[in-house]
């Protein structure tokens, strides 16, 4: 019982709050690069779009399909991925990453609304999905970023 107690706190009123109201809902119509992340896990999606302006997001778009976990997350994103640089996207990632497979601290402003995901630690069963629209924006916003390059 002690496990169903713990996943009952895990979707808190905030992560279930999060998980309604995700921005940049959608896709872009001409994005510069798009990616596609799926966990094998629980089947879990998200496709982001990205436009890149003087090398920061300056559009942004997902279509999430995942839990309220990784809706949660893909919230905390979209408020935090435009303006960011691709490698602002990738550090937010790999510390996202490490808060919850090392116990890491919260990622750095303006990803620090990850904290709300910090229960999740102990369910690793559901780090992919929490990590799918922050990996999705950083793949993409590193395309862009390449492709201007070329």
């Amino acid at each position: 019982m002690s496990g169903e107690n713990d996943l009952i706190k895990l979707y808190s009123g905030r992560i279930l709050a999060l998980a309604a109201e995700i921005p940049h809902l959608g896709r872009l119509d001409a994005p510069h690069a798009t990616s596609k992340r799926r966990s094998p896990v629980c089947g879990s999606q998200v496709t982001a779009d990205v436009r890149l302006e003087d090398g920061r997001v300056s559009e942004f778009a997902q279509d999430v399909k995942a839990c309220a976990l990784g809706q949660a997350a893909a919230a905390v994103t979209g408020e935090a991925v435009l303006g960011r640089t691709p490698e602002e996207l990738a550090a937010a990632r790999d510390a996202l990453r490490a808060m919850l497979k090392e116990n890491g601290p919260v990622p750095d402003a303006p990803f620090d609304g990850y904290e709300v995901l910090v229960p999740a630690r102990d369910f690793k069963n559901r780090h992919a999905s929490i990590m799918l629209s922050i990996e999705a924006a950083a793949e993409a916003a590193e395309h862009a970023r390449r492709a201007a390059c070329a």
